[in-house]
């Protein structure tokens, strides 16, 4: 074992924890670091196939996280699959001295690829609190069975897609229960206990993962955190494949000052919907503009003044649902939309729909959704790394119809039937912004309208809390509206370990000092009277 003490700066079968929490003989809050050095990690750890693991790496660290110093053992891990030319599942553990008896997964981004930060906070965590590392659980997260090129684009690189038991790995996410049960098993030797709680938190790519994991094993988390979920992948990959061709067509995409041009003004016509005008759309509901009137004379380009009639249409698309007509496997027949015409921001660095248009090859200077989609007509769907993504039209896609069928059942097999995590005691945080650009909150607020359909409002109640949040984009990346922030995993401890549900949340925003109640979906905050920079200034209505 190599001992590294530095300060670095920056954020059988295995037992289910919600029925194993018996401590192990001679239990410890201080790790044995050097007893994990090259340990096996027996297949019949793991639920799922796997070839059995092994530690490849220890060392002591002390790093500054939220603002402490914090010692612990950093545990790297490679997964071996069964299928020999599928890469090992990478993961790591942070084990800090004076353990709290807890563990957390993080969940991933994008293609996932790289494993994450184990020092970061939750998703939406504000920096004023500490992250778990801080708060002395004992984290963990993979790389969800494969390693990006190198040279890829962050996040953005699908080519593990071309082997099915990698596919299953970060689609189905069957690397987030062998990730699980080898940390547990690996957490369990270092403290000789078992973790009293386990959860989960993940936004994105990683809050879909959040809800598969609730939903496929049910007793493997106490709770979860689901943030901004893109929990219906396929479905979200054919509406941009469908917007890439919209996009693509001749004088139909809108340049970073017509994007400037539309955000001003959505946010000109429907700031003050929610009683006061102060930067933020806390009711998109109500939101209606109408990107005709900013259509240019005759409907041809003229300038960054106005929008052209091919861009009204894109613009039109890209804020409307997107409907397949032709059945799949899993059952999904739409994707809803993204918020752009009530007050998400096209011009996102990274995440927003890029300074040029969509083409083949891809640029990477267009969408990261487009680049999303070139890459899975690439690696998922044709396995050719030299197809054109845009000779695929989602609305006709001939040929590689029953291969879409096929993958609907492997990306979006995330059924919303969560009674069995209910009835183990499971508690779920869902949180979504409102002006997210990337993964619409529509998405979102219709997966939870099927849980409480399915399950009844009373019975969702008490296990579920889903927070809209007004302003808020994707990850807080770039400059938001409202940069949310809230203590959710604290919210979450007290629900798990108290049974107090969270009462009256409180979400501020970190860029501008000013606060909003966190209002529970479907009601959103309404100026009363009083300072608009005030939670209390705020009634929850709908």
């Amino acid at each position: 074992m190599s001992v590294l003490v530095g300060v670095l700066h920056g954020p059988g079968t295995a037992p289910d924890i919600a029925t194993t929490t018996a401590e192990v003989t001679h239990s410890t809050t201080v790790p044995r670091c050097a007893a994990l050095e090259g340990m096996k990690i027996p297949a019949s750890a793991m639920t799922l196939p796997t070839n059995g693991g092994r530690v490849v790496s220890t060392v002591v660290m002390s790093s500054l996280v939220s603002g402490e110093t914090v010692k612990y053992c950093q545990v790297g891990v490679a997964i071996h699959p069964v299928d020999a030319s599928a890469p090992d599942i990478k993961t790591k553990l942070d084990l800090p001295y004076g353990w709290n008896r807890k563990a957390l997964m993080f969940g991933g981004g994008g293609y996932n690829g790289t494993i994450p930060d184990l020092r970061q906070n939750v998703p939406f965590g504000p920096t004023d609190k500490p992250a778990p590392l801080a708060r002395r659980y004992a984290t963990f997260a993979g790389d969800s069975g494969h390693q990006e090129s190198p040279e890829a684009v962050p996040s953005l690189d699908g080519s593990f897609g071309v082997n099915d038991e990698a596919l299953a790995n970060f689609a189905a996410g069957d690397a987030l229960k062998k990730t699980r049960d080898a940390s547990v098993f690996l957490i369990r030797q270092a403290y000789r206990a078992n973790p009293a709680a386990v959860y989960f938190a993940g936004g994105s790519t990683g809050g879909r993962e959040a809800l598969v994991v609730a939903q496929r094993w049910p007793k493997a988390f106490n709770g979860v955190i689901s943030a901004y979920p893109a929990w219906n992948n396929l479905s979200e990959v054919l509406d941009l494949g469908y917007l890439a061709h919209v996009l693509s067509r001749p004088n139909a995409f809108p340049g970073p000052a017509k994007q400037t041009l539309l955000y001003d003004s959505v946010m000109h016509t429907c700031d003050d919907v929610d009683g006061v005008k102060d930067g933020v759309i806390s009711h998109p509901a109500a939101c209606h503009f109408d990107p005709h009137t900013l259509r240019c004379p005759r409907g041809a380009d003229t300038g960054p003044s106005c929008l052209s009639d091919p861009q009204i249409k894109s613009v039109t698309a890209m804020s409307s649902p997107f409907r397949w007509p032709y059945r799949i496997a899993s059952g999904e027949t739409q994707y809803p939309g993204f918020p752009f015409l009530s007050g998400a921001d096209m011009r996102t660095p990274f995440l927003g729909f890029g300074v040029t248009a969509p083409a083949d090859p891809m640029p990477v200077t267009s969408g990261y959704g487009m680049q999303y989609w070139d890459q899975w007509v690439k690696y998922f769907l044709t396995r050719d790394p030299h197809h054109n993504a845009l000779d695929i039209d989602p609305r006709r896609p001939g040929k590689w119809l029953d291969r879409i069928s096929h993958l609907s059942t492997i990306q979006d097999r995330n059924n919303v039937d969560l009674r069995p995590f209910a009835q183990a005691g499971g508690k779920l945080l869902l949180l979504h912004g409102a002006a997210d650009e990337l993964v619409s909150h529509r998405s979102t607020s219709d997966y939870y309208r099927r849980v409480r359909d399915l399950l009844g409002p009373d019975a969702a109640r008490t296990f579920l809390r889903y927070y809209l949040v007004p302003g808020a984009n994707h990850a807080n990346f770039g400059s938001p509206a409202f940069a949310a922030g809230w203590d959710s995993l604290s919210a979450l401890e007290r629900w798990v370990d108290k049974g107090q549900a969270p009462t009256h949340p409180v979400v501020t925003d970190q860029n501008h000092h000013r606060a909003r109640p966190l209002c529970a979906y479907p009601d959103w905050p309404m100026y009363r009277t009083g300072d608009p920079d005030s939670a209390s200034s705020f009634v929850c209505t709908r």
